[in-house]
C-alpha cells in the first residue's frame, strides 16, 4: 500500500543507480553493496509508491512508465545535491555565489571590475569559476553562468539577456605598418593576414558581412585556441585580431589597441544563465549590475 511522504533515501538512491545503469548488479557495484541489497531497496520503493518500477526484459530490466518518470525526477534531484555539495566543499560553506565564466571573459572583463562590484553590491560574496567549452544543461557546481552566445539555450536554463554583442577588428600601434593598415577599407583589411580563434571561426566573415564587405574571403593567418591568447597577441603587435568590444574597451582607452573600423552588432548576446528551478535572490541585483556595466 502506498505511504504518504517521501520514501527512504536509500531506496531512492538504489533505484536511481539501477535505473541509470540499467542493471541491479552494476548499481550494487557503484554503491558498494550486494545485489540483494539493491533488489530489496527497489522492492521497498515499489511498495512505497504502489506500482512496479521495473519489468523483466529477457535477462535484463526495463523501466515501466512510472519508473521512467521517477528515474528522471530522481536523477535531477541527485544532480542538484551533487552540485550543492561540490559548491559547499569548494567555497567552504561561505554562501558565495558561484559564477562560471569563459576564461577570456573572466580575465579581460570580469576581474578588472570586481572592485566596482564590491562597492555596488557589498553583501554579495562571489566565487568566480573559469570555464572552457559549452556549459552543461544542469550548470553543475555553478549558481549562474555569464557568457556570450546566441542560443538555442538548454530548456533547463533561465536566460537573462544583458546586452547585444558588438565585435570589431583591433590592432596595436606597435604593429609593423600599423598606420597603413589602419587606413584600409574593411574589404581591403580582409586581404591582410588576420589573427583568429579556433573556437569562433565565423567571427571574421560575420564582421565582413555587417561592415559592408560581404563576399570577401578573409585571409586568416595565425590561429589561437582561446580568445585571451588572441588578444594578447594583438596587444603585442603580432597582427589584426577581432574581438567583442567590451573585452578590448580598456585596452583601447589606454592606447594599447586601436579600433579604426569600429564595432558592429552580431546575433549574439551577453547573457546570465541560471537553472530554471533555481530561486536565488542574489541573481537579480547581479544581473542589474552587469547590465549597467555593459550599457
Amino acid at each position: 500500500m502506498p505511504v504518504a511522504g517521501l520514501p527512504p533515501l536509500n531506496a531512492l538512491r538504489a533505484f536511481e543507480a539501477a535505473a541509470r545503469l540499467g542493471s541491479l548488479s552494476r548499481a550494487a557495484d557503484e554503491l558498494h553493496v550486494t545485489h540483494g541489497a539493491v533488489s530489496r531497496q527497489v522492492r521497498l520503493l515499489e511498495e512505497a509508491v504502489g506500482t512496479p518500477l521495473f519489468e523483466r526484459a529477457g535477462r535484463g530490466l526495463r523501466l515501466t512508465a512510472a519508473g521512467t518518470r521517477l528515474r528522471d525526477a530522481a536523477g535531477d534531484a541527485f544532480d542538484q545535491l551533487r552540485s550543492a555539495i561540490t559548491t559547499i566543499r569548494r567555497t567552504g560553506g561561505d554562501a558565495a555565489l558561484v559564477l562560471g565564466c569563459p576564461g577570456s571573459l573572466l580575465a579581460r572583463w570580469m576581474i578588472p571590475r570586481l572592485p566596482q562590484l564590491a562597492s555596488t553590491l557589498p553583501a554579495l560574496t562571489l566565487h568566480l569559476s573559469p570555464h572552457e567549452g559549452a556549459f552543461a544543461p544542469t550548470l553543475p557546481g555553478l549558481d549562474a553562468a555569464l557568457l556570450i552566445g546566441s542560443g538555442p539555450w538548454p530548456e533547463t536554463w533561465r536566460v537573462q539577456r544583458l546586452a547585444v554583442e558588438r565585435i570589431g577588428p583591433v590592432l596595436s600601434p606597435r604593429l609593423e605598418d600599423a598606420t597603413r593598415i589602419a587606413a584600409l577599407s574593411p574589404a581591403a583589411l580582409l586581404n591582410e593576414p588576420l589573427l583568429h580563434t579556433a573556437s569562433r571561426p565565423q567571427a571574421w566573415p560575420a564582421w565582413a558581412e555587417r561592415a559592408g564587405a560581404a563576399g570577401v574571403v578573409p585571409q586568416l593567418a595565425t590561429g589561437f585556441e582561446h580568445l585571451y591568447f588572441l588578444l594578447e597577441a594583438a596587444t603585442a603587435g603580432l597582427g589584426v585580431a577581432i574581438a567583442p568590444q567590451e573585452l578590448v574597451a580598456d585596452d583601447i582607452a589606454a592606447g594599447r589597441l586601436l579600433a579604426p573600423w569600429g564595432f558592429v552588432e552580431t546575433d549574439a548576446h551577453w547573457v546570465l544563465a541560471t537553472r530554471q528551478d533555481a530561486a536565488d535572490a542574489r541573481i537579480a541585483p547581479l544581473a542589474a549590475w552587469l547590465r549597467a556595466q555593459l550599457a
